[in-house]
C-alpha cells in the first residue's frame, strides 16, 4: 500500500507520468479459534492466525469487548493472536 503514488520518467525535455494504485489483500483467518473445554478455577487460551502480521484484533464475549486484566491476557506475536483467560469459571462460557 505504501507503494501507491505518482511515478514518473523523465528524458530531459518529456516526461510521461503514471498514477499506481495498490489494493490491499483482504484480511482473512488463515486458523479460526477451535471450541475448548476447560475445568473450572484452570487457564485457558484461545488462539486463532491471520492472514497479516500485526493486524488490529479486539477479543470480545459476546457482545461486550473484553480488556486486558487479571482474567484476560492479549498476546500478537506476528500473525498469531492470542487470548488467555485465567482461573475459569462457569461464567466463561
Amino acid at each position: 500500500k505504501s507503494d501507491s503514488d505518482t511515478y514518473s520518467c523523465d528524458i530531459g525535455d518529456a516526461q510521461s507520468r503514471a498514477k499506481l494504485v495498490v489494493q490491499e489483500k483482504p484480511l482473512l483467518f488463515k486458523q479460526e479459534l477451535q471450541n475448548e473445554e476447560a475445568k473450572e478455577g484452570k487457564q485457558v487460551k484461545l488462539t486463532c492466525e491471520l492472514s497479516k502480521p500485526g493486524a488490529p484484533v479486539k477479543w470480545m464475549k459476546g457482545d461486550a469487548v473484553l480488556h486486558a486484566s487479571e482474567k484476560y491476557e492479549f498476546k500478537q506475536h506476528g500473525t498469531v493472536a492470542e487470548l488467555i483467560i485465567r482461573d475459569v469459571k462457569s461464567t466463561d462460557a
